[in-house]
């Protein structure tokens, strides 16, 4: 059986290189907004990221728990600021 991918290596290279910059705008997103969160001193947590990610109508909504993991990977948990 001769199988064809749907779609050209180039186009497979472009849409792989739009999912990572979207990987990195997201993290961008999440840490600025926990910043912003922290420097007003109110609550700043992954829920409450969340919440704010969908009032701005970003897309794709991370789930909490992705949250978390970009939070702890900059070093943003536990009340610090990285």
């Amino acid at each position: 059986m001769n199988y064809k991918t749907p779609f050209t290596m180039e186009e497979h290279m472009e849409q792989r290189t739009q999912r990572e910059t979207d990987k990195w705008y997201l993290e961008d997103v999440v840490t600025f907004i926990r910043l912003h969160l922290y420097n007003r001193g109110v609550s700043c947590g992954a829920q409450v990221i969340q919440r704010q990610i969908q009032e701005l109508n970003i897309k794709p909504i991370p789930s909490v728990r992705t949250i978390g993991r970009i939070l702890s990977r900059h070093g943003l948990t536990h009340g610090r600021t990285g």
